[in-house]
Protein backbone atom coordinates (compact mmCIF):
# COMPACT_ATOMS: atom_id res chain seq x y z
CA UNK A 1 0.00 0.00 0.00
CA UNK A 2 2.59 2.33 0.88
CA UNK A 3 4.80 1.44 -1.98
CA UNK A 4 1.77 2.41 -4.42
CA UNK A 5 0.77 5.75 -2.45
CA UNK A 6 4.74 6.41 -3.69
CA UNK A 7 4.50 5.77 -6.82
CA UNK A 8 2.01 8.85 -7.43
CA UNK A 9 4.86 11.26 -7.22
CA UNK A 10 6.10 10.82 -10.72
CA UNK A 11 8.80 12.88 -11.61
CA UNK A 12 11.98 14.12 -10.02
CA UNK A 13 12.14 12.98 -6.52
CA UNK A 14 14.91 15.76 -5.51
CA UNK A 15 12.27 18.23 -6.15
CA UNK A 16 9.30 16.58 -4.65
CA UNK A 17 11.75 16.29 -1.34
CA UNK A 18 12.40 20.20 -1.62
CA UNK A 19 8.14 21.35 -1.84
CA UNK A 20 7.89 19.11 1.21
CA UNK A 21 10.72 20.74 3.24
CA UNK A 22 9.49 23.99 1.84
CA UNK A 23 5.88 23.54 2.92
CA UNK A 24 7.21 22.48 6.31
CA UNK A 25 8.67 25.29 6.94
CA UNK A 26 5.72 27.80 5.42
CA UNK A 27 3.38 26.03 7.90
CA UNK A 28 5.44 26.77 10.98
CA UNK A 29 6.32 30.24 10.26
CA UNK A 30 2.89 31.21 8.56
CA UNK A 31 1.52 30.07 11.69
CA UNK A 32 4.00 32.73 13.70
CA UNK A 33 4.10 35.42 11.61
CA UNK A 34 -0.07 35.98 11.56
CA UNK A 35 -0.64 36.44 14.53
CA UNK A 36 -0.81 40.04 14.62
CA UNK A 37 -3.02 39.74 11.45
CA UNK A 38 -5.65 37.33 13.48
CA UNK A 39 -5.68 39.69 16.19
CA UNK A 40 -6.78 42.64 14.12
CA UNK A 41 -9.11 40.73 11.88
CA UNK A 42 -10.03 37.66 13.29
CA UNK A 43 -10.18 38.09 17.38
CA UNK A 44 -6.56 36.48 17.99
CA UNK A 45 -7.72 32.88 16.29
CA UNK A 46 -4.41 32.25 14.31
CA UNK A 47 -5.47 29.03 13.55
CA UNK A 48 -7.61 30.02 10.76
CA UNK A 49 -4.75 31.30 8.92
CA UNK A 50 -3.33 28.21 9.30
CA UNK A 51 -5.79 26.17 8.24
CA UNK A 52 -6.60 28.02 5.13
CA UNK A 53 -3.14 28.15 4.05
CA UNK A 54 -2.49 24.11 4.85
CA UNK A 55 -5.74 23.94 2.87
CA UNK A 56 -4.07 25.83 -0.17
CA UNK A 57 -1.01 23.83 0.11
CA UNK A 58 -2.44 20.37 0.19
CA UNK A 59 -5.27 21.49 -2.79
CA UNK A 60 -1.30 22.89 -4.46
CA UNK A 61 -0.28 19.45 -4.31
CA UNK A 62 -3.24 17.52 -5.62
CA UNK A 63 -3.06 19.77 -8.83
CA UNK A 64 0.98 18.99 -9.06
CA UNK A 65 -0.15 14.96 -8.22
CA UNK A 66 -3.06 15.42 -11.14
CA UNK A 67 -0.59 17.40 -13.83
CA UNK A 68 2.47 14.74 -13.13
CA UNK A 69 -0.03 11.68 -13.04
CA UNK A 70 -2.81 12.72 -15.82
CA UNK A 71 -1.99 15.27 -17.73
CA UNK A 72 0.47 14.66 -21.26
CA UNK A 73 3.26 17.59 -21.70
CA UNK A 74 2.41 18.27 -25.11
CA UNK A 75 -1.21 19.53 -24.16
CA UNK A 76 0.43 22.61 -22.41
CA UNK A 77 2.00 23.23 -25.60
CA UNK A 78 -1.70 23.02 -27.67
CA UNK A 79 -3.06 24.99 -25.12
CA UNK A 80 -0.39 27.87 -25.21
CA UNK A 81 -2.13 30.39 -27.64
CA UNK A 82 -5.33 30.08 -26.16
CA UNK A 83 -4.19 30.37 -22.69
CA UNK A 84 -1.67 33.56 -24.03
CA UNK A 85 -4.97 35.09 -25.69
CA UNK A 86 -7.57 34.52 -22.60
CA UNK A 87 -4.57 35.88 -20.21
CA UNK A 88 -4.81 39.23 -22.41
CA UNK A 89 -8.15 39.34 -22.19
CA UNK A 90 -8.11 39.29 -18.37
CA UNK A 91 -5.47 41.86 -17.80
CA UNK A 92 -7.20 44.07 -20.03
CA UNK A 93 -10.52 43.36 -18.19
CA UNK A 94 -8.71 43.90 -14.76
CA UNK A 95 -7.13 47.17 -16.02
CA UNK A 96 -10.71 48.18 -17.05
CA UNK A 97 -12.51 47.61 -14.11
CA UNK A 98 -9.60 49.54 -11.83
CA UNK A 99 -9.59 52.54 -14.61
CA UNK A 100 -13.76 52.65 -14.13
CA UNK A 101 -13.75 51.96 -10.44
CA UNK A 102 -16.16 49.49 -10.65
CA UNK A 103 -14.11 47.15 -8.26
CA UNK A 104 -12.13 49.11 -5.61
CA UNK A 105 -8.34 48.35 -5.81
CA UNK A 106 -5.25 48.75 -7.25
CA UNK A 107 -6.15 46.38 -10.41
CA UNK A 108 -4.01 43.31 -9.43
CA UNK A 109 -6.82 41.23 -8.47
CA UNK A 110 -10.29 40.22 -9.66
CA UNK A 111 -13.15 38.61 -8.01
CA UNK A 112 -13.79 35.06 -8.16
CA UNK A 113 -16.77 34.23 -5.67
CA UNK A 114 -15.56 34.04 -1.87
CA UNK A 115 -11.85 34.02 -3.35
CA UNK A 116 -10.54 36.44 -5.98
CA UNK A 117 -6.74 35.87 -7.69
CA UNK A 118 -4.52 38.00 -10.10
CA UNK A 119 -4.88 37.69 -13.70
CA UNK A 120 -0.78 38.45 -13.38
CA UNK A 121 -0.35 34.57 -12.36
CA UNK A 122 -2.42 33.06 -15.52
CA UNK A 123 -0.08 35.47 -17.52
CA UNK A 124 3.41 34.26 -16.00
CA UNK A 125 2.38 30.94 -17.24
CA UNK A 126 0.95 31.69 -20.19
CA UNK A 127 3.48 33.75 -21.99
CA UNK A 128 5.83 31.68 -20.46
CA UNK A 129 4.01 28.71 -22.21
CA UNK A 130 3.99 30.32 -25.29
CA UNK A 131 7.67 31.33 -25.57
CA UNK A 132 8.49 28.17 -25.46
CA UNK A 133 6.07 27.12 -27.76
CA UNK A 134 7.48 29.82 -30.53
CA UNK A 135 11.51 29.09 -29.30
CA UNK A 136 11.00 25.30 -29.67
CA UNK A 137 9.97 25.21 -33.67
CA UNK A 138 11.90 28.01 -34.35
CA UNK A 139 15.66 26.83 -33.93
CA UNK A 140 16.61 25.97 -37.44
CA UNK A 141 18.20 28.65 -39.05
CA UNK A 142 18.77 32.62 -38.42
CA UNK A 143 15.83 33.86 -39.94
CA UNK A 144 14.19 31.18 -37.74
CA UNK A 145 16.07 33.09 -34.57
CA UNK A 146 14.31 36.45 -36.13
CA UNK A 147 10.94 35.73 -36.51
CA UNK A 148 10.62 33.68 -33.35
CA UNK A 149 12.52 36.71 -31.26
CA UNK A 150 9.71 38.83 -33.38
CA UNK A 151 7.04 36.56 -32.33
CA UNK A 152 7.46 36.28 -28.12
CA UNK A 153 8.95 40.26 -27.90
CA UNK A 154 5.34 41.58 -29.28
CA UNK A 155 3.04 39.48 -27.19
CA UNK A 156 5.27 39.65 -24.14
CA UNK A 157 5.35 43.48 -24.50
CA UNK A 158 1.26 43.23 -24.51
CA UNK A 159 1.38 41.40 -21.44
CA UNK A 160 4.28 43.17 -19.54
CA UNK A 161 2.98 46.59 -20.39
CA UNK A 162 -0.54 45.49 -18.68
CA UNK A 163 0.69 43.90 -15.52
CA UNK A 164 3.15 47.09 -15.10
CA UNK A 165 0.12 49.22 -14.56
CA UNK A 166 -0.63 47.90 -11.34
CA UNK A 167 2.43 45.27 -10.62
CA UNK A 168 5.53 46.74 -11.98
CA UNK A 169 7.98 44.24 -10.32
CA UNK A 170 6.04 41.24 -11.51
CA UNK A 171 5.89 42.28 -15.15
CA UNK A 172 9.62 42.89 -14.79
CA UNK A 173 10.33 39.50 -13.14
CA UNK A 174 8.23 38.24 -15.80
CA UNK A 175 9.84 39.93 -18.76
CA UNK A 176 13.43 39.00 -16.96
CA UNK A 177 12.42 35.27 -17.24
CA UNK A 178 11.42 35.93 -21.18
CA UNK A 179 14.84 37.22 -22.08
CA UNK A 180 16.65 34.61 -20.12
CA UNK A 181 14.62 31.70 -22.58
CA UNK A 182 15.56 33.55 -25.41
CA UNK A 183 19.65 33.78 -24.20
CA UNK A 184 19.33 29.65 -24.16
CA UNK A 185 17.27 29.92 -27.13
CA UNK A 186 20.36 31.16 -28.69
CA UNK A 187 18.18 34.82 -30.12
CA UNK A 188 20.91 37.26 -31.60
CA UNK A 189 22.25 39.08 -28.94
CA UNK A 190 21.75 42.20 -30.97
CA UNK A 191 18.02 41.94 -30.39
CA UNK A 192 17.93 41.32 -26.86
CA UNK A 193 20.43 44.32 -26.25
CA UNK A 194 17.92 46.54 -28.16
CA UNK A 195 15.27 45.13 -25.78
CA UNK A 196 17.22 45.75 -22.77
CA UNK A 197 17.93 50.00 -23.95
CA UNK A 198 14.06 49.86 -24.53
CA UNK A 199 13.45 48.29 -20.98
CA UNK A 200 16.43 50.73 -19.12
CA UNK A 201 14.70 53.49 -21.33
CA UNK A 202 11.20 53.05 -20.07
CA UNK A 203 11.96 52.92 -16.39
CA UNK A 204 13.81 56.23 -17.41
CA UNK A 205 11.04 58.05 -18.49
CA UNK A 206 8.98 56.57 -15.43
CA UNK A 207 11.27 58.09 -13.70
CA UNK A 208 12.16 61.00 -14.78
CA UNK A 209 8.09 61.80 -15.66
CA UNK A 210 7.23 61.13 -12.28
CA UNK A 211 9.78 64.36 -11.51
CA UNK A 212 8.10 66.90 -13.52
CA UNK A 213 4.51 65.58 -13.08
CA UNK A 214 2.40 67.32 -10.68
CA UNK A 215 0.01 64.55 -9.91
CA UNK A 216 2.02 61.35 -11.49
CA UNK A 217 -0.01 58.22 -11.74
CA UNK A 218 -0.36 56.04 -8.25
CA UNK A 219 1.84 53.49 -10.07
CA UNK A 220 4.65 55.61 -11.53
CA UNK A 221 4.72 57.56 -8.05
CA UNK A 222 5.03 54.33 -6.35
CA UNK A 223 7.85 53.35 -8.41
CA UNK A 224 10.23 56.32 -8.00
CA UNK A 225 9.41 56.84 -4.72
CA UNK A 226 10.96 53.01 -3.83
CA UNK A 227 13.85 53.70 -6.45
CA UNK A 228 14.45 57.26 -4.30
CA UNK A 229 14.08 55.08 -0.66
CA UNK A 230 16.50 52.16 -1.96
CA UNK A 231 18.99 55.02 -3.34
CA UNK A 232 18.84 58.03 -0.69
CA UNK A 233 17.15 56.09 2.32
CA UNK A 234 13.62 56.95 3.48
CA UNK A 235 12.61 60.95 3.74
CA UNK A 236 9.86 60.42 6.34
CA UNK A 237 12.69 58.25 8.78
CA UNK A 238 12.11 60.51 11.22
CA UNK A 239 8.23 60.11 11.75
CA UNK A 240 9.03 56.03 12.01
CA UNK A 241 10.53 53.22 10.50
CA UNK A 242 9.27 51.32 7.63
CA UNK A 243 8.63 47.75 7.20
CA UNK A 244 12.60 47.55 5.45
CA UNK A 245 13.84 48.75 8.45
CA UNK A 246 11.75 46.11 10.82
CA UNK A 247 12.97 43.25 8.21
CA UNK A 248 16.76 43.81 8.86
CA UNK A 249 15.93 44.36 12.38
CA UNK A 250 14.17 40.90 12.06
CA UNK A 251 17.53 39.22 10.52
CA UNK A 252 19.70 41.46 12.72
CA UNK A 253 17.98 39.95 16.30
CA UNK A 254 17.69 36.36 14.53
CA UNK A 255 21.28 36.01 14.65
CA UNK A 256 23.07 32.79 14.03
CA UNK A 257 20.80 30.28 15.92
CA UNK A 258 17.72 32.00 16.34
CA UNK A 259 14.76 33.07 18.68
CA UNK A 260 12.78 29.93 18.58
CA UNK A 261 9.61 28.92 17.13
CA UNK A 262 6.94 31.51 17.40
CA UNK A 263 8.93 33.90 19.09
CA UNK A 264 9.33 36.70 16.26
CA UNK A 265 8.70 40.09 17.98
CA UNK A 266 9.12 42.07 14.90
CA UNK A 267 6.36 40.30 12.81
CA UNK A 268 3.86 42.23 15.18
CA UNK A 269 5.22 45.21 13.74
CA UNK A 270 4.80 44.14 10.31
CA UNK A 271 1.74 44.19 7.53
CA UNK A 272 3.44 41.79 5.75
CA UNK A 273 5.36 39.57 7.75
CA UNK A 274 3.88 36.64 6.58
CA UNK A 275 4.21 37.27 2.75
CA UNK A 276 6.73 39.95 1.46
CA UNK A 277 9.28 40.01 4.52
CA UNK A 278 8.75 36.26 5.44
CA UNK A 279 12.46 35.37 5.10
CA UNK A 280 13.42 37.85 7.83
CA UNK A 281 10.93 36.02 9.83
CA UNK A 282 12.48 32.59 9.10
CA UNK A 283 15.97 34.14 10.07
CA UNK A 284 14.56 36.02 13.51
CA UNK A 285 13.38 32.84 14.97
CA UNK A 286 15.32 29.98 13.28
CA UNK A 287 18.71 31.48 12.69
CA UNK A 288 20.80 32.53 9.98
CA UNK A 289 21.87 28.73 9.66
CA UNK A 290 18.12 28.03 8.58
CA UNK A 291 17.57 30.81 6.61
CA UNK A 292 21.03 29.47 4.13
CA UNK A 293 19.24 26.40 4.19
CA UNK A 294 16.83 27.56 2.82
CA UNK A 295 18.60 29.36 0.14
CA UNK A 296 20.15 26.22 -0.51
CA UNK A 297 17.10 24.34 -1.04
CA UNK A 298 16.50 26.82 -3.61
CA UNK A 299 19.47 26.12 -4.94
CA UNK A 300 18.75 22.63 -5.01
CA UNK A 301 15.63 23.19 -6.97
CA UNK A 302 17.38 25.41 -9.60
CA UNK A 303 20.30 22.49 -10.36
CA UNK A 304 17.44 20.22 -11.00
CA UNK A 305 16.17 22.41 -13.52
CA UNK A 306 18.55 22.15 -15.39
CA UNK A 307 19.25 18.68 -15.17
CA UNK A 308 15.43 18.15 -16.02
CA UNK A 309 16.72 20.75 -19.39
CA UNK A 310 19.36 18.80 -20.44
CA UNK A 311 17.64 15.03 -20.44
CA UNK A 312 14.53 16.78 -22.55
CA UNK A 313 13.96 15.30 -25.97
CA UNK A 314 12.13 17.91 -27.39
CA UNK A 315 12.73 21.63 -27.47
CA UNK A 316 9.73 22.68 -26.20
CA UNK A 317 10.02 21.17 -22.65
CA UNK A 318 12.61 22.22 -22.19
CA UNK A 319 12.32 26.02 -22.62
CA UNK A 320 9.11 25.46 -20.69
CA UNK A 321 11.30 24.12 -18.00
CA UNK A 322 13.92 27.03 -18.24
CA UNK A 323 11.32 29.53 -18.26
CA UNK A 324 9.31 27.97 -14.91
CA UNK A 325 12.61 27.46 -13.29
CA UNK A 326 13.70 31.08 -13.55
CA UNK A 327 11.06 32.92 -13.12
CA UNK A 328 10.28 30.46 -9.60
CA UNK A 329 14.63 31.31 -8.73
CA UNK A 330 13.99 34.44 -9.76
CA UNK A 331 10.89 35.63 -7.19
CA UNK A 332 12.79 33.82 -4.96
CA UNK A 333 16.22 36.07 -5.05
CA UNK A 334 14.03 39.04 -5.25
CA UNK A 335 12.07 38.16 -1.97
CA UNK A 336 15.22 37.51 0.25
CA UNK A 337 17.28 40.52 -1.24
CA UNK A 338 14.14 42.32 -0.45
CA UNK A 339 14.23 40.71 3.19
CA UNK A 340 17.89 41.70 3.65
CA UNK A 341 17.77 45.30 2.35
CA UNK A 342 20.09 43.84 -0.60
CA UNK A 343 16.88 44.97 -2.92
CA UNK A 344 14.39 47.96 -3.31
CA UNK A 345 11.05 46.90 -2.14
CA UNK A 346 8.85 45.23 -4.65
CA UNK A 347 5.87 42.82 -2.83
CA UNK A 348 7.19 39.37 -4.44
CA UNK A 349 6.28 36.32 -2.24
CA UNK A 350 8.62 33.57 -1.71
CA UNK A 351 7.64 30.66 -3.69
CA UNK A 352 5.58 28.06 -1.36
CA UNK A 353 6.57 29.62 1.74
CA UNK A 354 4.88 32.74 1.91
CA UNK A 355 1.04 32.97 3.00
CA UNK A 356 -1.26 32.69 0.25
CA UNK A 357 -4.39 31.78 -1.28
CA UNK A 358 -4.89 31.27 -5.47
CA UNK A 359 -0.83 32.31 -5.95
CA UNK A 360 0.01 29.51 -4.29
CA UNK A 361 -2.43 27.13 -6.54
CA UNK A 362 -0.68 28.91 -9.45
CA UNK A 363 2.75 28.34 -8.29
CA UNK A 364 1.65 24.65 -8.02
CA UNK A 365 0.55 24.70 -11.82
CA UNK A 366 4.40 25.74 -12.37
CA UNK A 367 6.02 23.11 -10.18
CA UNK A 368 3.67 20.63 -12.06
CA UNK A 369 4.80 21.47 -15.18
CA UNK A 370 8.53 20.95 -14.29
CA UNK A 371 7.41 17.67 -12.73
CA UNK A 372 5.49 16.39 -15.66
CA UNK A 373 8.46 17.05 -17.74
CA UNK A 374 10.68 15.28 -15.39
CA UNK A 375 8.63 12.18 -15.71
CA UNK A 376 8.48 12.39 -19.40
CA UNK A 377 12.01 12.43 -19.79
CA UNK A 378 12.19 9.15 -17.30
CA UNK A 379 9.67 7.97 -19.62
CA UNK A 380 11.30 8.32 -22.70
CA UNK A 381 15.25 7.29 -21.70
CA UNK A 382 13.18 4.06 -20.25
CA UNK A 383 11.72 3.66 -23.86
CA UNK A 384 14.60 4.47 -26.22
CA UNK A 385 17.84 2.98 -25.73
CA UNK A 386 19.25 4.90 -29.29
CA UNK A 387 19.57 8.33 -30.61
CA UNK A 388 16.26 9.85 -31.38
CA UNK A 389 15.97 12.08 -34.51
CA UNK A 390 12.33 11.67 -35.26
CA UNK A 391 10.46 14.62 -36.61
CA UNK A 392 6.94 15.07 -34.87
CA UNK A 393 4.32 16.70 -36.65
CA UNK A 394 2.99 20.42 -36.25
CA UNK A 395 5.40 20.07 -32.87
CA UNK A 396 8.92 21.43 -32.35
CA UNK A 397 11.57 19.27 -33.51
CA UNK A 398 13.76 16.81 -31.43
CA UNK A 399 16.79 17.33 -29.97
CA UNK A 400 19.72 14.53 -30.88
CA UNK A 401 20.45 12.64 -27.54
CA UNK A 402 23.26 9.79 -27.73
CA UNK A 403 23.14 7.46 -24.53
Amino acid sequence: MNVSFWKIFKGDRVIWAVLILLSLLSLLIVYSATGALAYRVASGKTWIYLVRHMGFLVAGFGVMLLMVNVLPVKIYSMAANLMLYFSIALLVLAVGLKFTHIIPGSGRTLPLGPLSFQPAEVAKISLIMYAAKVLGKKQKTKRDLFLAFRGIIIPAGIVCFLISLSDFSTSALLFAAIMTMMFIGRIPLKYMFLVVVAGIGFVALMYFGASIMDEPPARIATIKGRIDRFIHGDPNSNHGITQADYAKLAIYSGGFFGKGPGQSDVSNFMAAAYNDFIFAIIVEEYGLFIGIGVIFLYLIFFFRGVTIVRRANRTFPAFLVVGLTMILVYQAMINIGVSSGTLPVTGQPLPWVSYGGTALLFTAISFGCILSVSYQNQVDHEAVDQPVMIKAPDEDYEIEKSE
